[in-house]
């Protein structure tokens, strides 16, 4: 159970001007976990609705979420330098890190598959455009149906994986895999999007002091 909660916080770990471009900025997402299994689905009502706040700036993006039952979760994607490093401070696990090149390799992205699927929706102001993407992370196959917009012009974790195969930031997801013969879906919806400066201290990758290493191993 704790391994099936720890795939859903690393899934997250990653939003109104109607129709206008915006470059640099808060946005306000509200994430919500369910399960085909029900003692899965009693874990996640107890954890609720996670609320994750994303600065971003061009190429930067930083995006934090705290809940009472999961910790705090940190991630920052710094696309320009091909860099993502994700802070958690989770109960069951103490403070841990770790850190990704955003760059695909070829062989890695012939296991990326993106596909307009026709569908729209207006999510915080703005028109978006449906698309079905299909991955693998560690041998893991996700399956994300996102609807995407290009007036936000900024980067986020999961576009960042894609290798630039979908232009846009993602402003609704649904995320679903399987784990343990287990399904699983996280959905991600930006609830608002608000023009302002951010500092790039915001930004730093530098590890903060106490935290240790984690390594996923590859399957």
């Amino acid at each position: 159970m704790k391994k099936f909660i720890l795939v859903a916080l690393l899934s997250l770990s990653v939003s109104v001007f109607a129709q206008k471009e915006i470059k640099e900025g808060v946005m306000t997402t509200k994430v919500t976990m369910s399960s085909d299994n029900e003692q899965v689905n009693a874990s996640f009502a107890m954890i609720g609705d996670i609320g994750a706040t994303t600065h971003f700036k061009g190429n930067k993006a930083r995006t934090e979420q705290t809940n009472q039952m999961t910790g705090t979760q940190t991630s920052i994607v710094d696309q320009e330098a091909e860099k993502m490093l994700m802070l958690m401070d989770v109960p069951m696990m103490g403070k841990k890190y770790m850190k990704q090149d955003t760059k695909k390799s070829e062989e890695e992205l012939k296991d990326v598959s993106v596909t307009a699927n026709g569908e729209s929706k207006t999510v915080a102001g703005y028109d978006c455009k449906g698309y079905d993407v299909v991955s693998k992370v560690n041998g893991q196959e996700i399956k994300m149906k996102m609807f995407v917009t290009d007036k936000i012009l900024a980067q986020e974790q999961y576009t960042a994986m894609l290798g630039g195969k979908l232009k846009g930031f993602p402003l609704h997801m649904v995320i679903s895999m399987n784990q343990g013969g287990m399904a699983m879906d996280i959905t991600m919806e930006v609830t608002e999007v608000k023009a302002e400066s951010v500092p790039d201290s915001k930004f730093d990758m530098t590890v903060p002091e106490g935290y240790t290493e984690m390594v996923i191993p590859k399957q």
